[in-house]
């Protein structure tokens, strides 16, 4: 793992995300959203469930806060992750989390960037073109890409993507790399979503085919969504990184300044 940068500018980021995204309760996507003193209880579309936590809770009252939580999921006999970020107070919170019958998943890092001091320079092999998508047919395209890069279903993108495309609140941008040759391959894809309110702007995705791996590609996309949030007035560029992708931005500027992990918690 890279180390996480702990100089004064990047405590700076890590506190105005803590104080301008966390404490968001954001879109339901058709869902629920219940908010309390120390934490943000979301209930999904399809019934899953996410918890926020927002600090201000130890001890005993800390022990029953997690313990509330798994009892209205277990009612409700749906999962539901806990997002822990290391940074995260009180230090033994993942011991408690543990106790509760919570299991730790993979772990991401938590970079950040502002948008003046990363590339802007969308620089792309021969052959390969940047385009923004929005019609359901490319959308199955992008979808059919991530399914040979991971192997598994992602049936579920398209229909996440619409609704994020309709999102008046936190509204996304959807961009795939195509070939000049075959322009119905998909070669890379990736959306940014845009926090109304906040001067965040957060990136997903940047699935790459592996034959089109190492070849810019998916720091071309970086750079293109940098472009649109400054477009739009944003200042700050915020991504929760796989291993496969970490390395890479932070070379790109993005400062890694917590690890996130989720905590499950099955019926």
């Amino acid at each position: 793992m890279i180390p996480l940068d702990d100089s004064p500018q990047a405590v700076a980021l890590r506190t105005a995300y803590d104080q301008q995204i966390r404490t968001r309760p954001g879109s339901a996507n058709g869902g629920t959203i219940d908010r309390f003193d120390a934490l943000i209880r979301k209930v999904g579309f399809e019934g899953d469930g996410f918890v926020q936590y927002l600090g201000g809770a130890d001890g005993p009252e800390l022990d029953q806060l997690i313990a509330d939580q798994v009892a209205f999921f277990r009612e409700r006999g749906v999962k539901f992750e806990w997002k822990y970020y290391t940074h995260d107070l009180p230090a033994d919170l993942p011991e408690r989390l543990t106790a509760a019958g919570l299991v730790p998943d993979e772990e991401e890092c938590l970079l950040i960037g502002d948008v003046a001091e990363l590339q802007a320079d969308v620089v792309l092999p021969d052959g390969i073109r940047i385009r923004e998508i929005t019609e359901r047919a490319d959308l199955e395209r992008m979808q059919a890409m991530e399914e040979e890069v991971w192997g598994y279903s992602h049936d579920w993108l398209p229909d996440a993507l619409s609704r994020d495309l309709a999102d008046a609140d936190e509204p996304a941008v959807v961009i795939v790399a195509e070939t000049d040759e075959d322009v119905s391959k998909v070669v890379c894809g990736s959306w940014i979503r845009f926090h109304a309110g906040t001067e965040f702007a957060s990136l997903w995705g940047g699935s790459t085919l592996a034959e089109w791996r190492g070849k810019g590609i998916y720091r071309a996309h970086v750079a293109y969504r940098r472009n649109l949030a400054v477009e739009r007035g944003y200042r700050y560029l915020q991504v929760d990184a796989s291993p496969d992708s970490r390395g890479i931005l932070a070379r790109l500027g993005l400062r890694p300044v917590s690890v996130t992990i989720p905590y499950i918690w099955k019926p």
